[in-house]
């Protein structure tokens, strides 16, 4: 079982996330690959008590970099975008 803080990792800060954000009232988060949208939704509504209209979720595969003749992957991820109910204010982290 994931705690709330084991959920959602960081926020993804982004000029795409910064539009979302304020024409849609839309949150972009960084969570646990292993982490449901049931979890992420009751993960927002507990940090930051606002209410969450819907979930949708993106996972990203790792890249394959190169450094010289070496090889490897880079991690793989997941972003989250929590849209709020129309009325919510957006949290204090997410404003410039």
């Amino acid at each position: 079982m994931l705690s709330i803080y084991d959920v959602i990792k960081k926020p993804v800060v982004t000029e795409k996330g910064h539009d979302k954000r304020e024409q849609e009232s839309t949150l972009c988060f960084a969570v646990d690959e292993k982490a449901n949208k049931t979890q992420i939704k009751s993960a927002v509504e507990t940090l930051f008590k606002v209410k969450v209209a819907d979930v949708r979720t993106a996972t990203f595969e790792g890249k394959l970099r190169r450094r010289g003749r070496f090889a490897g992957y880079g991690s793989t991820w997941k972003k989250a975008y929590v849209r709020l109910k129309p009325g919510q204010k957006v949290p204090e982290y997410a404003e410039i």
